[in-house]
């Protein structure tokens, strides 16, 4: 099976030749890892087995896609946005709206004449997605982008105080997504549509589920909206404990949830898939805080093996990838062995190397 082939056979259960791969390493890690097999850091994914190439249309393009050499680096991105590179990533240091009246949010402008710019991004990705599954994200959808403009003190109090002023706004990020989203999906042969925001932390939503459901669900609708009525799978993102909406979201018409972040409460993948595993696919929960940092190999391969077991019981549904990205503190062996765990061996990822090597030579 070829990678596109590999992922919709799993997400309609049809037994896959081996789990589908989709993994995110930290900087530091896909670094390390291009220089140890001795490529270009974007073949990275190719050498490894990735069965997925996407990229970002939407403000986390601005987050991850920019990237500055050294400290202190910034840049303004088309919302308003300044980001600041503070390690391996950018941070926002001014919300455009941080202190904006009622009439000021109202007033904002989105960056529309940028669309075409932001989609633009997708078109090295199709070119090299090969026989992969391809996807497009549009996230952050509602939330995420709303507290990006706001800031987060502030944006909170809004839904708190203010919820209509702040129900405008978040129909303007969702407006903004739905429009890349339909853009994208005529423009792009697109095999599903990537959506998402994180509302939760590492013990609990951002929010009570009630509001959560009047101010943001509707809106998060709208987008998921636009992949079904072209009969696409749809996915959402959320990092941490989102478990009180994980029956919201499959409602909703969600296919697709990542990343199972394990170490939160409500988030053991085997348990999620017990109860949703029939209408819903899982992407992520092989643990980056504790297995893959300090596990034994053995341990690594035991858990994977599980993980994979438990999560594939009925033909698929499951496309193994890491709960957030890998740390540059993961042992180079537990890495290879997570992957020889999903049939991927670490003689194969080297020869793949060997013949990207050769074929840029």
């Amino acid at each position: 099976m070829n990678g596109k082939e590999r992922v919709l056979a799993s997400l309609r259960r049809e037994s896959p030749d081996r789990v589908p791969v989709f993994m995110w390493f930290h900087p530091s890690t896909a670094r390390h890892l291009a220089a140890l097999l001795e490529i270009p850091q974007e073949r990275l994914g190719e050498v490894m087995g990735d069965d997925i190439r996407q990229t970002w249309v939407n403000n986390n393009y601005a987050m991850e896609g920019i990237v500055h050499e050294h400290d202190g680096e910034s840049h303004v991105d088309w919302w308003g946005i300044k980001w600041v590179k503070e390690g391996e990533y950018n941070q926002i240091t001014d919300f455009p709206l941080s202190d904006a009246s009622p009439d000021e949010i109202e007033q904002y402008e989105f960056p529309t004449d940028r669309e075409e710019d932001l989609l633009d991004l997708m078109v090295p990705v199709v070119e090299k997605s090969g026989d992969c599954f391809l996807g497009i994200d549009v996230s952050p959808c509602v939330f995420e982008m709303y507290w990006r403009l706001r800031g987060m003190e502030a944006g909170m109090l809004d839904l708190a105080a203010q919820p209509d002023v702040a129900n405008e706004l978040l129909g303007r990020c969702g407006d903004f997504a739905v429009s890349l989203a339909k853009k994208g999906c005529e423009r792009f042969p697109v095999d599903w549509l990537w959506t998402g925001d994180d509302v939760a932390g590492q013990n609990a939503l951002f929010m009570s589920p009630g509001m959560w459901r009047s101010l943001i669900k509707p809106h998060l609708q709208r987008v998921i909206d636009v992949g079904k009525a072209r009969n696409l799978p749809v996915a959402y993102h959320c990092c941490g404990a989102l478990r009180p909406i994980i029956g919201d979201l499959v409602e909703m018409g969600i296919e697709i949830l990542n990343p199972i972040q394990c170490s939160c409460p409500g988030m053991d993948p085997l348990e999620l898939k017990r109860e949703f595993g029939a209408e819903l696919s899982f992407m992520g929960g092989v643990d980056t805080q504790y297995l893959l940092v300090n596990a034994s190999e053995k341990e690594v391969r035991k858990a994977t093996a599980r993980l994979i077991e438990g999560m594939m019981a009925d033909g698929g549904g499951f496309i193994l990838a890491a709960s957030h990205t890998i740390p540059p503190e993961t042992p180079d062996e537990n890495i290879f062995a997570m992957y020889s765990e999903a049939g991927i061996s670490k003689e194969e990822i080297f020869d793949r190397a060997a013949g990207v090597r050769q074929r840029l030579s």
